[in-house]
């Protein structure tokens, strides 16, 4: 009579030994279908908080990435949408999404994080804009009180460079052109969209900063705001981010008209010419990857303002090429 082989039950009989399904056969050979289960499982997703900025730049950098345009290379993005200045404050205080959109001169305070090469936002030969309700002398404008859009905002730190100590009051950037033409601050210090729409808003220019930093550095971009990472994420991480990124820019570029739709969003009631303008100008080549220029430019302005007691010695990683 043939035998039964060992360790499988005749019916109404025995069952194998507790804790040995297969009553010692190796589980790959009694079910093989368990190693193609296993493979088949998709690889869990690095589940990764980001903070932007509700401005038309932004926006249309990350489009491809938050519409699902492009693969994910293993990231489960959560987005939230917060002001410049908070999302500086945030990030200074260690408490920013895991990748914080961030002002240049708040990096100088944002021990944790590694500065992302794509994704910065560089003016080359441009920036904020110091306005007035009228022309008038520089010298004039700096006697009364100047609105500015944060004390941690690059544009204030480069202001400061360029022109010494001055009153001023912090607000948010958008009520700037409102509060500098209705006579609550002499002065007023834009930036966004409003370095565009200043006229409009019935104020004049007194100061392109982004000029003088054009001609006080040979022409390096000038260096306004990053995006940059928890660097307790892991170095591949962060290179891999930062590539995915980098792929988003690329298609809003590749796909202009849709992406500067999506920006329509954060538009501010702006026409969509000034808005496709805006993001020509500050999502550029430098935006892709900043290059060994964009990395000068942000060493240049730490120093800069190191030399002058307006930032500590702390210096952020700046991720490798």
């Amino acid at each position: 009579r043939a035998r039964r082989p060992r360790g499988i039950a005749a019916p109404g009989g025995p069952l194998p030994p507790a804790g040995r399904p297969d009553g010692g056969i190796p589980p790959a050979i009694a079910c093989p279908c368990l190693l193609l289960i296993a493979a088949a499982r998709p690889a869990a997703r690095m589940r990764i908080t980001v903070g932007h900025t509700p401005d038309a730049d932004d926006a249309f950098m990350f489009y491809g990435m938050l519409e699902k345009k492009i693969p994910s290379r293993g990231f489960a993005v959560e987005h939230e949408v917060a002001d410049i200045e908070e999302l500086n404050a945030r990030a200074a205080a260690g408490g920013a999404p895991d990748v914080t959109a961030a002002s240049v001169h708040a990096c100088s305070r944002m021990e944790g994080y590694t500065i992302l090469r794509s994704g910065g936002s560089f003016g080359l030969g441009y920036g904020p804009i110091l306005t007035a309700a009228r022309p008038m002398p520089i010298e004039e404008a700096l006697r009364g009180t100047v609105a500015v859009p944060g004390e941690l905002t690059s544009a204030f730190l480069l202001l400061r460079l360029m022109a010494g100590p001055f009153r001023h009051e912090a607000m948010e950037f958008s009520g700037i052109p409102a509060a500098v033409r209705d006579g609550r601050a002499g002065a007023g210090l834009v930036i966004h969209e409003s370095q565009l729409s200043y006229a409009e808003e019935g104020n004049a220019k007194i100061a392109d900063v982004g000029r003088w930093w054009d001609e006080a550095t040979g022409g390096l971009p000038v260096p306004l705001g990053v995006n940059a990472m928890r660097s307790s994420l892991g170095a591949d991480a962060v290179r891999e981010f930062d590539a995915h990124l980098r792929d988003s820019i690329r298609y809003g570029l590749d796909n202009r008209e849709e992406a500067v739709e999506y920006a329509m969003r954060y538009a501010r009631g702006k026409a969509r010419p000034l808005i496709d303008r805006f993001v020509g100008m500050y999502v550029n080549d430098a935006t892709v990857d900043m290059g060994e220029r964009g990395e000068r430019a942000i060493r240049a302005l730490f120093d800069m303002a190191a030399e002058r007691g307006l930032i500590g010695g702390f210096r952020p990683e700046i991720a490798p090429p």
